[in-house]
């Protein structure tokens, strides 16, 4: 009876090793501040803010924004490219919101207020594998 409870115990001890190092393997993604001090407005050219950045899935996109004149859509290619708000795939609108990326490839934000996105308010990010 004692050999099979030393060998539950280590197994049990085994298995909290690998537990406990492989939660510290596991690290935070990078927090992107979309516009950096400018945040997520007007006339801003997010295309010249992504250059040189990378995108990784656990990162989180940080859109800083005055909830009463903008808002954040996720939408398609298309709807980016054309400026259609009525399609979108998530609808942010607190002001301050945290967007964790959780998928590899092209993802498009656009704000969906008035004429905000014929004026430069979208954004495209390429994230990597």
């Amino acid at each position: 009876m004692f050999h099979i409870r030393s060998r539950v115990s280590g197994t049990i001890i085994l298995y909290a090793i690998f537990s406990i190092s492989s939660l510290m393997l596991i690290s935070e993604g990078t927090e992107h501040i979309v516009g950096d001090s400018s945040g997520w407005e007007l006339f801003t050219n997010y295309t010249n803010w992504t250059q040189g950045r990378e995108f990784h899935v656990g990162d989180v996109l940080v859109f800083n924004y005055k909830s009463d004149q903008h808002n954040v859509m996720q939408v398609n290619s298309t709807a980016y490219t054309d400026c259609r708000t009525d399609n979108y795939t998530s609808l942010f609108t607190k002001g301050n919101d945290s967007i964790i990326i959780s998928e590899v490839g092209k993802l498009w934000f656009i704000c969906g207020v008035d004429d905000h996105c014929v004026n430069g308010q979208k954004l495209t990010i390429n994230v990597a594998p």
